[in-house]
């Protein structure tokens, strides 16, 4: 009931990060714009990328965990004979119930503990379970393909084609093996964690530390190892980022670049318009010829308009948004439109009052020949 109520649609109201994070939001507020967002705006996508790649380890558990509970199902219908009490009550408990959405980022009590579930129970296997995974048909099947190169493939975050859900069901069929895993956690170590790594995040001392000793001294690679780290990327992300791109999105519908070449075109053209302006009316030239001054201020004054207010009016009455430079996206969350058209109307009266005004000015003084 929980879940249902998060995926209704806010008709008054603008997403959450965690909703961002969910891919339960439309452009111009999806996690692919806030993805772009972060990479060209804030410059630490990094980031964003640890916090999904965990998500995805996550996930990779829950998928182990579960194909593992159906392979013993399969192969040792007596559960009870075949592994310890815990082990049975874990993977009973367990259940099937994956999201088919993805790494579920929501945190609900049930989602918290079915992943101290799985990671209970990757801990107690990593110690030496009666029953390893590497012996299981499927995990065997799955070890065979890992040999060839195969990985389960996270969901691509650049790709706006791409569907709301993961493999949560393991793409062609394959099951998850236990040394994905372990893979999935040491990439996360090397690639994030270490000092000099490739794509190194800022944490608190005292957690990387965790970390590394969780990972290369214990052997762990349960999700709870990422945990804190989880939520200390989440909330730096929500408090350093998140408003800005709301900002960013829900008032404005040009990105930096865009904004700059408008700021130099209204600045040429506005003072190209003045110039025009003065001279006419130094030369005492009769008022149609004048008339030629809108061009020039039109265009300064409204570039400039654009730059200022960070939105393009004409581009968002049409429903779209720029996520990089001369790429657009249509406006398709409810809300966002809804606020943007207003928005669009104000900067676009406030344009047109302006150059009204100066064209009126300059085109009806009295001209004085020098």
């Amino acid at each position: 009931m929980g879940h249902q109520q998060i995926m209704d649609p806010r008709p008054n109201r603008l997403p959450s990060f965690i909703e961002v994070l969910d891919r339960k939001t439309k452009p111009p507020v999806d996690l692919f714009s806030f993805y772009i967002y972060m990479r060209d705006q804030q410059r630490s996508v990094d980031y964003l990328d640890f916090w999904l790649d965990v998500s995805q380890h996550t996930h990779l558990c829950r998928h182990f965990v579960s194909e593992l509970r159906r392979s013993i199902l399969v192969e040792t219908p007596d559960l009870e004979k075949t592994t310890s009490k815990r082990s049975s009550y874990v993977l009973d408990h367990f259940g099937e119930n994956n999201d088919p959405s993805g790494p579920s980022t929501v945190p609900h009590n049930d989602e918290k503990l079915k992943d101290q579930t799985v990671s209970a129970y990757l801990r107690q296997e990593n110690n030496g379970s009666n029953h390893s995974p590497q012996s299981s048909l499927g995990s065997r099947r799955s070890a065979s393909a890992m040999r060839y190169g195969e990985r389960p493939p996270r969901p691509s975050f650049m790709s706006r084609n791409s569907p709301t859900g993961s493999e949560s069901s393991s793409p062609g069929g394959r099951v998850v093996a236990r040394a994905d895993i372990r893979a999935s956690a040491e990439k996360i170590l090397y690639t994030y964690i270490l000092p000099g790594a490739e794509r190194e995040v800022t944490l608190p001392h005292g957690i990387l530390q965790d970390i590394t000793v969780a990972i290369e001294e214990e052997g762990r690679d349960d999700p709870e190892v990422f945990d804190m780290a989880k939520d200390y990327t989440f909330q730096a992300m929500e408090r350093d980022a998140f408003p800005g791109f709301l900002r960013a999105k829900v008032f404005g519908n040009i990105v930096p670049p865009s904004r700059f070449l408008r700021l130099v075109l209204g600045l040429i053209a506005f003072f190209a318009g003045m110039w025009a302006a003065f001279v006419l009316i130094f030369l005492d030239k009769p008022k149609h010829i004048r008339c030629w001054l809108i061009l020039p201020f039109t265009i300064g004054v409204y570039s400039l308009a654009s730059h200022q207010y960070h939105m393009d009016p004409l581009l968002a009455l049409a429903g779209l948004s720029e996520y990089t430079f001369c790429n657009f996206s249509r406006i398709e969350e409810p809300y966002v439109r809804k606020m943007m058209m207003r928005r669009a109307t104000m900067v676009l009266f406030i344009t047109v009052s302006i150059g009204v005004a100066l064209i009126c000015l300059f085109i009806f003084v009295p001209g004085h020949r020098l």
